[in-house]
């Protein structure tokens, strides 16, 4: 089969799956189809990871370590056509009534998955190939510089193919958005300004130019070289022609290929729209932006519907930062005390180095402070570390939002909680606390790193991706760090309620955006007055949203749900509650669609009440 994947502009394919436990022992048959159906899975899910090296290498295994995925509209035709014969397969195969629960959710799971891709073809040439949040200009050398790790010779080797592999892949998206910009599907002006930025930073220094200052991949490679030669598992000779053959590699397949890019954006950049409304003004951006809502949420919820929870999410949350104004005394209006908390210099670390390491020193520590809470709250605990780190410096944006990138399944790499710090005045103290929550634990460090250690349920699981699970979790946990003895400084409660209305926010603007013909000036003037985040960020967070479309409604949404969820379960079961079970419930079944989700919490519920019958 044909090595491939989907590139960044198209949904992910591990969508999977569910663990719902089940206290009754099956028939033998049961168990045997049970097998036989993990067994499938397990067989898939390896053609599955086979398709995408770059997966692979994120998973920390090196098959295919010298690879680079296929990004080509061919590459896709055959990623659907290969899902679409392994649904028809697990059709033929097993008979879905006969199956348990469990079975049943994970064959759901399969099928919804193919569902979705398939339904997602038509808006292909619809969704950017390259914007400031999301291109593979800057996700390809951030993958090698990551997470292509080097403890041999082969490896460094394999390194220097890649980065002659990217020439291909680049020219790939290259021809991709020319094809987009013929049908008149261009991002915004500030996009292509950020990625001409991006691009730039990517071919500064040697080898490229005569430089005292290495390039951002010629340092990451000159670097493991070093560590190899020091290890001893190298002679100079080796090292000196591994340095050789990684700046040919560079001047000869990167940077033609950055290149090629560069002069399509500086082409292109005058046609694109400077004061643009969302997807709905391109060809099919209606749809687009309905199949995007689905995605997103999981959910059959209008654009419209979304949009008038968002404004009862921000009428509430309003009312609750209010009684926080009060309790620290301030005397002025609401708009009043935004303002306060936006710009007196006591709630901003010194836009200095000195004052970057601290808010990385401070977040550490609010995590690790936590962290020691989780057993009070958890059954399943996470084994992964976490770190927190500053951006790298060739794709940090001012203003831009801090996010989570997992380890590795086996532990060998961390989970790293990445901020942006170019701009200490856009970074407040008092939102630092609520955002370390949610990246980290009992946010998504710790959800997606249950998931992937996850041993009782097939491999496949464990690599699941729902926005609306993931970031709706991440949300749900900054709340729940609050039961935990969580924002003790009453401003940094404050913080955590800016976080919330920043979310809430998003279901209003995104909506505005994208389905009621907002422009990003009406998003940002909505944005300033509902909220004391900086003006850096709020344009971020609006540009982000206007290239994203969708993706910022899964935050709320899936929070409100796990809520919903839990107050159920809190009513039906009264005193026989076990937050640690609930918790548990939504995490050890890794990611789900919100409808297999509230069925496994239902499960849950039916459980403890037999028990307790």
């Amino acid at each position: 089969m044909k090595k491939f994947t989907s590139s960044s502009i198209v949904i992910p394919f591990l969508f999977i799956l569910l663990l719902i436990s089940s206290c009754k022992e099956s028939p033998k048959q049961e168990v045997n189809q049970t097998e036989a159906l993990n067994q499938w899975f397990d067989d898939k899910y390896e053609e599955v990871l086979q398709m995408s090296p770059l997966h692979l290498t994120a998973l920390g295994r090196k098959d295919q370590y010298d690879k680079i995925d296929d990004l080509s509209k061919e590459a896709e035709d055959e990623q659907l056509a290969w899902y679409s014969e392994s649904t028809n397969e697990l059709k033929e195969k097993f008979d879905y009534n006969s199956l348990d629960e469990a079975d049943q959710t994970s064959y759901d799971l399969w099928v919804y998955q193919y569902e979705t891709l398939k339904e997602g073809v038509a808006y292909r040439d619809t969704d950017y190939v390259f914007d400031q949040m999301r291109g593979m200009h800057t996700r390809l050398p951030s993958y090698l510089i990551n997470f292509h790790k080097v403890d041999s010779l082969a490896d460094m080797n394999a390194y220097v193919s890649r980065i002659q592999e990217t020439g291909r892949a680049m020219n790939q998206l290259v021809d991709r958005a020319k094809e987009q910009a013929t049908l008149g599907i261009l991002p915004p002006k500030f996009a292509f300004e950020t990625v001409i930025k991006q691009t730039k930073a990517l071919i500064e220094g040697k080898p490229f130019s005569e430089s005292e200052k290495n390039s951002p991949l010629l340092s990451d490679m000159n670097g493991k070289i070093e560590a190899l030669l020091s290890d001893g598992k190298i002679t100079s000779e080796q090292a000196d022609s591994l340095k050789e053959k990684s700046e040919k590699a560079l001047i000869d397949y990167f940077k033609p290929a950055y290149d090629n890019l560069l002069a399509w954006l500086e082409t292109e950049i005058d046609n694109a729209e400077e004061t643009p409304t969302g997807v709905s003004r391109h060809p099919n951006g209606k749809d687009f932006y309905n199949y995007r809502l689905k995605v997103f949420t999981t959910t059959g919820l209008t654009a419209d519907e979304i949009h008038e929870i968002g404004l009862k999410e921000v009428a509430r949350i309003k009312g609750e930062m209010m009684a926080i104004k009060e309790k620290v005394g301030f005397k002025e209006d609401l708009n009043a005390f935004f303002k306060f908390v936006n710009t007196d210099k006591q709630f901003f670390f010194p836009n200095t180095d000195e004052g970057r390491q601290a808010y990385l020193d401070e977040s550490t520590k609010y995590l690790d402070d936590l962290t020691k809470k989780l057993p009070d709250y958890f059954g399943i605990l996470p084994k992964a570390k976490l770190e927190v780190k500053r951006v790298e410096a060739f794709r940090e944006q001012d203003g831009a939002p801090q996010h989570y990138s997992a380890g590795t399944p086996d532990g060998s790499r961390s989970g790293t909680y990445y901020v942006h710090l170019s701009d200490m005045n856009a970074m407040p103290k008092s939102t630092m606390e609520g955002v370390a929550y949610h990246e980290g634990n009992p946010g998504h460090h710790m959800q997606i790193s249950i998931a992937q250690e996850l041993e009782s349920v097939p491999k496949f699981r464990t690599q699941a991706g729902f926005s609306v699970y993931s970031e709706g979790w991440g949300l749900y946990s900054e709340a729940l760090a609050k039961e935990m003895g969580g924002y003790q400084n009453p401003y940094y409660d404050f913080g955590r309620l800016v976080n919330e209305i920043w979310r809430a926010i998003r279901l209003v603007v995104d909506t505005g955006l994208h389905a009621k013909g907002w422009t990003e000036a009406d998003g940002i003037k909505y944005f300033t007055e509902n909220s004391s985040i900086s003006q850096g960020a709020i344009k971020a967070e609006v540009q982000r949203y206007m290239v994203m479309p969708g993706q910022a409604t899964s935050y709320k949404i899936g929070m409100l749900k796990i809520q919903e969820l839990r107050k159920k379960a809190e009513a039906e079961l009264g005193n026989n509650f076990d937050i640690k079970g609930f918790h548990d419930t939504v995490l050890g079944g890794g990611a789900l669609p919100l409808e297999l989700l509230e069925r496994r919490v239902n499960a849950w519920i039916n459980s403890k009440k037999e028990i307790k019958g």
